[in-house]
């Protein structure tokens, strides 16, 4: 049976994956800063500890966990962990700044470098970013850090893609519309979004499974509405 990594998995869409995953018999790692939400679950098949995406620390254990107990072996890692800021661009600190790059750009660029080593070219990346990511979407006021971090992550798929085409995992992107998640509910209080977060991992789910026999450098939009 695969394993699956998925970060951000506390709340929102990574959690309902968890289960998903879960509840269908793979093996899942599922990393995220707070796990008290992932371990009350008691899955046997679900393993968590502590992750950070801003330590390193947090990546040496993610290597030594996937050598000792997944025997070196990674199928699918979904890149789902997101920061978000909402506020005009003059009122945006630098450290606000980095902090939504670190976690968007940066934390999944160090993730999929410490996995590749376990990866074959039947694995999968896929990575969540937004249709304020897309070039020639519609854009919102407040989103200038969040939505150029998810325009970053789609060009990095597709250059990894590239490099990896020979004898590397498939890079995908999906770029999602509103979701009715925690997250969405902080930065945009009082939006209803069309889309419940246990539809959109299962969607996911599906697609970290079967997309990568049909995508490689792609970036899917997920979104029945702007945004």
């Amino acid at each position: 049976m695969k394993n699956v990594v998925i970060t951000g998995t506390s709340r929102g869409i990574g959690f309902e994956m968890v289960k998903l995953f879960a509840d269908a018999g793979y093996q899942v790692l599922a990393l995220s800063r707070n796990t008290a939400s992932v371990e009350a679950l008691g899955y046997s098949n679900v393993h968590s500890f502590t992750f950070d995406l801003s330590k390193d620390e947090s990546f040496d254990t993610l290597s030594e966990f996937v050598a000792s107990t997944w025997d070196s072996k990674v199928d699918v890692l979904i890149n789902n962990a997101g920061a978000i800021v909402n506020k005009p661009f003059k009122d945006i600190s630098q450290d606000e700044f980095l902090k939504v790059y670190q976690v968007n750009v940066f934390g999944v660029a160090k993730t999929i470098q410490t996995l590749l080593p376990f990866m074959n070219t039947n694995s999968h990346v896929v990575s969540v970013s937004s249709m304020g990511g897309i070039q020639g979407s519609m854009k919102f006021l407040g989103l200038a850090a969040y939505s150029s971090s998810k325009g970053a992550i789609i060009t990095l798929s597709e250059l990894l893609a590239e490099e990896y085409k020979d004898n590397g995992p498939s890079f995908n992107v999906l770029a999602l519309g509103a979701v009715q998640t925690e997250m969405l509910q902080e930065a945009f209080p009082g939006y209803k979004a069309p889309i419940l977060p246990e539809e959109m991992a299962s969607y996911i789910k599906e697609f970290a499974l079967t997309g990568a026999k049909f995508y490689n450098g792609k970036v899917l939009e997920v979104s029945s509405t702007t945004p």
